[in-house]
């Protein structure tokens, strides 16, 4: 699978990406808004690992971006603070991961993006 993990905090976004690398996917990182929505209007990913809080604007900011662009991915939307309930409406994720989460949470959304029928 390809997959994009979107988030600031170098330490945390290069080992997620050593991991998903690590069980075979092909990983894209970005640090930024600006970043995650040039990175995903130049390739197509399978999984986004989006953070919520980004230095230029939100993880929301680029689901709305993307969406304008048409395209539609699905995608676990990562926050230390849970998303209200209308942001959850609007923007449909995939999956939300709460910080600090166990990395068996994001393996198993990455198991069921690769096998959507499987849930």
């Amino acid at each position: 699978m390809a997959i994009l993990v979107v988030d600031d905090v170098p330490r945390l976004r290069q080992t997620i990406v050593r991991l998903l690398a690590a069980h075979g996917h092909s990983v894209d990182q970005a640090a930024t808004c600006a970043e995650a929505i040039d990175t995903a209007t130049e390739r197509s990913y399978d999984l986004v690992l989006l953070d919520v809080n980004l230095p230029d604007a939100t993880g929301w900011d680029v689901l709305r971006e993307l969406r304008e662009r048409c395209r539609s991915v699905p995608t676990v939307v990562v926050s230390a603070v849970p998303p209200s309930t209308a942001q959850v409406r609007e923007f449909n994720p995939f999956g939300v991961l709460h910080k600090p989460f166990p990395i068996d949470a994001l393996l198993r959304f990455v198991r069921l993006a690769e096998n959507p029928g499987a849930a």
